[in-house]
């Protein structure tokens, strides 16, 4: 009578020369101890793991998790580039502004038009300086402005642009920067006086989380951005000798009116040209609205 065959020992599917002593619990093949990966459960060949491994596009993306808001760090880094240019054009630009290089940055109704008024009271024409529009929104009388300003772009930024994304948050952004220019020039359109900061588009970007809130069916006054929305309100009210106000409303308005749009409810959301076609709109519109109010 034969005897029974020994058991034949599986080989490796990478290294037939090696006994596989366990196998793929994926797809079952048998593999050497060099040809298997540890997985949450149980252990992959090369090939499942190599199978299971993200695209190159994801990768990019868990590699990048820790900087999810690089347009709210570039603004960032904008505005301190500017302030670190306009505070060394005088000693007093580094604590309380007003330096010669801030008022070339700064916005007004009469630089826009084109004229000037010089020392001795006659006014000559130059050409009209139509960047100040976007330059005024990145100037800062000193260092507590600069840093209330980036601090509230910094909170409100991690929030918004982890929804919209960098593009769409950086064309909100955008919008809420010439809707504060458009505010100085058509809310104070008698002041001669120099306008600037961030503080336009900081506003819009709190209008924004606020419309956000309050299409999802949230009472923003429960929120600490409600409150703090209210707070800012009142200062600029209460300090509108010195507070750009029509920068402030005019920043306000064109960052809520984004908001109805690019942050519409969840569940009846707009379609997604519409969300990139809003901010530009309302920053042309805006635009417009200037060149018409200076003639």
């Amino acid at each position: 009578m034969s005897l029974p065959l020994p058991p034949t020992i599986p080989r490796c599917y990478r290294h037939p020369d090696r006994e596989g002593g366990r196998s793929c619990t994926r797809c079952g093949k048998p593999a050497c101890a060099d040809c298997l990966v540890q997985a949450a459960v149980g252990s992959h060949c090369l090939d499942c793991a190599r199978a299971a491994r993200p695209d190159v596009k994801t990768r990019a993306k868990l590699a990048t998790s820790g900087v999810l808001t690089p347009v709210t760090y570039t603004i960032i880094g904008l505005n301190l580039l500017v302030f670190a240019y306009t505070a060394t054009g005088g000693g007093s630009g580094l604590v309380f502004g007003g330096n010669d290089r801030t008022d070339q940055l700064s916005v007004s109704k009469y630089i826009l038009q084109g004229v000037l008024q010089r020392q001795d009271g006659t006014y000559v024409a130059e050409p009209h300086e139509w960047y100040r529009l976007v330059s005024s929104g990145f100037i800062h009388f000193g260092i507590i402005h600069l840093a209330l300003n980036m601090w509230t772009i910094y909170i409100l930024g991690n929030i918004l642009e982890r929804r919209l994304g960098g593009l769409r948050f950086g064309l909100l952004y955008a919008a809420s920067l010439l809707g504060g220019s458009a505010g100085v020039i058509l809310v104070q359109p008698g002041s001669l006086g120099v306008h600037g900061g961030a503080s336009g588009a900081a506003f819009g970007l709190m209008t924004a989380v606020v419309v956000s809130l309050w299409l999802q069916g949230v009472s923003p006054m429960s929120s600490s951005i409600g409150q703090v929305l209210m707070m800012n309100i009142l200062f600029t009210v209460m300090g509108s000798s010195f507070i750009s106000v029509g920068g402030h409303a005019g920043g306000a308005v064109a960052g809520a009116l984004c908001a109805l749009v690019m942050l519409a409810k969840p569940w009846k959301p707009a379609p997604k040209w519409a969300t990139y076609a809003a901010p530009i709109g309302i920053a042309v519109t805006a635009v417009l609205a200037t060149v018409v109010a200076v003639g």
